[in-house]
């Protein structure tokens, strides 16, 4: 097993820089005994183990990859049936492998709890199955060739994942087997999130809240995220003086002043850009200029839990625009705009062809790549079929990709130099 606690606390103090650590999200479906009663198995989301006297109490399951796999750790650690499965909220990587768990034991099926908005969210699932599966290959398709594909192959939200049994609006008092949880509702990432806190560990369950990267809370490609409320629950959860401290993803946190310390610093940085954002947007800045405003302190990116290396800065204040200010984003030349391929035709025209655009693109490319991919866009918008355009456009798209630090600005700029290139290599 292990020591995620020594390993946590090593960097967070400064003994080991993380640039030498590996990945702190570990992907290994391993289990690591945090003490003889709690545990972690380390998967595509993690799986939280606590023993009672009448079974184990889970916090997530992990995706249908994993599931069996985190199934198959717990019980290399104790036979004991699962009496209880928390969902801290409904997306596919913490539900997905509950099917597993539901299995495990025959004629034991553990209660299922979540928020009441749990429900609503496979709805969802079910109704846009298409769409999640576009965006999770553009999100996550890079993980597939390491065998951790996050969605089935036909449903995103697998068919055996079942809706709570269990369901609560703003908070749930339990007793399992005698250990005391307190579940809590927050916004955050989801509209259905639980964060809990267990007296007898002093642990709060984070979900999350907390994925030691900059906070999920602007991702391009996904519903609404909440940040204003995301630091209200951070700041609740350090009022707690927990000693463990366990998130979803990334290590577990063991000491209080640490604890503090990391969910005090996120907090602060969601609620600066929050007041940075809505400033500006009082004093009637467009959306384009507030995006390039906005900072967050390079010293608080360079913390070893805050590198925008899967959501990033940006995508926040665009999330923050559209829940207070709604889809316009001040240009009134996009309020009803013209189709993108008439807009892209004119200016080819106006610039003596589509590939003469391209190759602008990819001149200035070396100096400025957020202006060359628009430029490479509107000529492989002008010309979709011409492959000298789709040539220089994967060559700018692909230099951006490389400069990227988040996830999600990497899947959808590699997306987009993979069809230039798909569309060279056709027929």
């Amino acid at each position: 097993m292990a020591d995620l606690l020594k390993m946590s606390a090593d960097i967070i103090d400064g003994r080991t820089d993380i640039s030498e650590t590996g990945p702190i999200n570990r992907i290994n479906h391993q289990l690591s005994e945090l003490s003889s009663e709690v545990a972690v198995v380390e998967a595509f989301s993690h799986s939280i183990v606590f023993k009672t006297d009448d079974g184990l109490v889970t916090f997530d399951t992990s995706n249908e990859h994993g599931g069996t796999k985190c199934v198959h750790a717990i019980q290399s650690w104790t036979r004991d049936p699962f009496n209880t499965v928390v969902f801290t909220h409904g997306h596919i990587d913490h539900v997905g492998g509950c099917g597993a768990f539901c299995a495990a034991y025959e004629g034991r099926k553990p209660t299922i709890v979540g928020h009441e908005n749990v429900a609503a969210r496979f709805d969802r699932y079910r109704m846009t199955n298409g769409y999640n599966h576009v965006i999770n290959e553009r999100q996550f398709g890079q993980f597939k060739k390491k065998g951790y594909d996050l969605a089935g192959q036909s449903h995103f939200l697998p068919i055996d994942t079942p809706a709570p049994d269990v369901t609560y609006k703003n908070d749930l008092a339990m007793s399992v087997g005698g250990l005391e949880i307190q579940l809590n509702h927050a916004k955050g990432e989801t509209d259905d999130h639980t964060w809990a806190w267990i007296p007898k560990h002093k642990a709060i369950c984070a979900g999350d809240f907390f994925i030691w990267a900059f906070p999920n809370a602007g991702n391009p490609q996904k519903a609404q995220r909440y940040p204003k409320e995301w630091a209200a629950a951070l700041r609740d959860m350090a009022s707690r003086d927990a000693e463990l401290f366990l998130p979803a993803h990334g290590l577990p946190i063991e000491g209080k002043d640490r604890i503090k310390q990391v969910l005090n610093e996120v907090a602060t940085v969601l609620e600066t850009m929050v007041s940075q954002t809505l400033a500006l947007m009082n004093e009637g800045a467009s959306l384009n200029d507030i995006i390039h405003a906005v900072q967050v302190a390079p010293e608080l990116l360079a913390k070893p839990y805050l590198g925008p290396t899967y959501d990033e800065p940006e995508f926040v204040v665009r999330n923050i625009w559209r829940l207070y200010g709604g889809w316009y984003e001040g240009n009134p030349a996009n309020l009803k705009p013209a189709r993108d391929a008439a807009v892209a035709a004119e200016l080819a025209k106006l610039s003596g062809g589509a590939l003469k655009l391209a190759q602008r693109a990819r001149e200035i490319a070396e100096t400025d790549t957020r202006l060359a991919c628009h430029l490479a866009e509107f000529a492989a918008q002008a010309e979709p079929e011409n492959k000298a355009v789709h040539h220089l456009r994967a060559e700018v798209y692909q230099k951006r990709r490389e400069g990227e630090t988040s996830l999600m600005a990497k899947g959808i700029f590699g997306t987009a130099a993979n069809q230039s290139k798909q569309q060279c290599d056709s027929d």
